[in-house]
């Protein structure tokens, strides 16, 4: 008996909080979307912790340009299998083609997922200098991240060439998204692009290649996250060669140009309905997190993984649990999707940002 105590018990508190969160998401649409939101981040943080170990074993044996392919297909499987999110891409032959800079819309946190399912091997990202000294900077380190120092223009400049010459040496691809900042709206549209990227492809001579992302509205935005196939396009490379700096802006409009025409063709012609969206759980869902509050508070290490600590300590005070779980993720949704990135990003992918 005690032998299958000891078997079962971890495997109980497994399985309740899976339980309690499949209640949860069936008891309102707003639960569904706060629950699957929930889902998603503690995949994120997951892969993330885990990928330092990769991180650090790859770069050992001289294969650290190849971190991010294998972290990012590991999260995309996750996804694809938890949150029944698959990407159906036309024209990935494209990505063969190496170095290059690739450049993809931005729209919300959701682009990670299209980033999981290409991402190159031989590719890294480009992010500012000053995230070298923080708690990511040793993984960024091993994982082949290029810095550049924006410290002033010239600095600037050097980063930039630098970052040219290690990826025609290494045959590095860098992913960036030159609208610097993201933009969700229901009809497909783009904002302008950032001049970095177009810079670092015509100093270093490398092509672009633009990927687009179709407007899935329909499956997410505030207050729905739903299942479904997202449309990626690839686009054949764009050669820099023979261009300069003063052609930088022609070739930003032209880029856009291309990538907003694809934008429009693969998104879905008819529009959703307007309807008003909730931005706070209704009594039933409010209802269903406090009524299982004990439950959760009792499998804690595990919930504290999937919703993050702070909703643990919320649960165990006199606070709401749902109000809290609410507070938690819209607080990080508000930095993760309210377009926090500013002017000074020129389109890289921030990974992480100090607090």
């Amino acid at each position: 008996m005690s032998f299958l105590v000891a078997v079962f018990k971890p495997l109980a508190y497994i399985s309740l909080p899976i339980i309690l969160l499949r209640s949860i998401a069936a008891s309102s649409p707003v639960g569904r979307y706060y629950v699957r939101f929930a889902v998603y981040i503690g995949t994120l943080v997951s892969v993330a912790s885990c990928s330092i170990v990769a991180a650090a074993g790859m770069s050992v044996i001289g294969r650290r340009f190849d971190v991010n392919y294998i972290v990012a297909r590991t999260f995309y499987a996750i996804t694809k299998r938890t949150l029944a999110l698959q990407i159906e891409v036309e024209g990935e032959e494209h990505l063969t083609t190496q170095p290059a800079v690739l450049m993809a819309n931005h729209q919300s946190m959701l682009d990670v997922v299209v980033v999981g399912r290409l991402m190159p091997k031989q590719s890294s990202i480009m992010a500012k200098k000053s995230l070298q000294y923080t708690p990511l900077g040793p993984f960024m380190t091993m994982a082949g991240a290029i810095f550049i120092d924006r410290g002033n223009n010239a600095q600037a400049i050097r980063s930039l060439e630098a970052a040219g010459e290690t990826m025609k040496n290494e045959k590095v691809s860098i992913w960036m998204f030159p609208e610097g900042t993201r933009h969700m709206s229901e009809a497909p549209d783009m904002l302008p692009l950032k001049k970095g990227g177009f810079h670092l492809a015509i100093n270093a001579g490398i092509p672009i290649i633009p990927i687009v992302t179709e407007n899935y509205w329909r499956i997410y935005r505030r207050g729905v996250f739903d299942e479904g196939t997202i449309k990626v396009r690839v686009l054949p490379p764009i050669s820099t060669v023979g261009l300069s700096p003063a052609d930088v802006g022609s070739l930003a409009a032209r880029v856009r140009d291309q990538m907003v025409e694809a934008l429009r063709e693969i998104s879905p012609k008819v529009h959703v309905e307007h309807h008003q969206i909730k931005e706070e759980p209704d009594d039933e869902a409010r209802a269903e997190f406090e009524r299982h509050k004990p439950q959760m508070v009792a499998a804690s290490p595990i919930i504290a993984t999937i919703l993050g600590p702070t909703l643990i300590d919320s649960a165990s005070s006199s606070a709401s649990l749902a109000s809290s779980a609410v507070s938690s993720l819209e607080q990080w949704k508000s930095g993760s999707e309210a377009g926090t990135e500013t002017e000074e990003d020129e389109g890289m992918i921030l990974v992480g940002r100090p607090s």
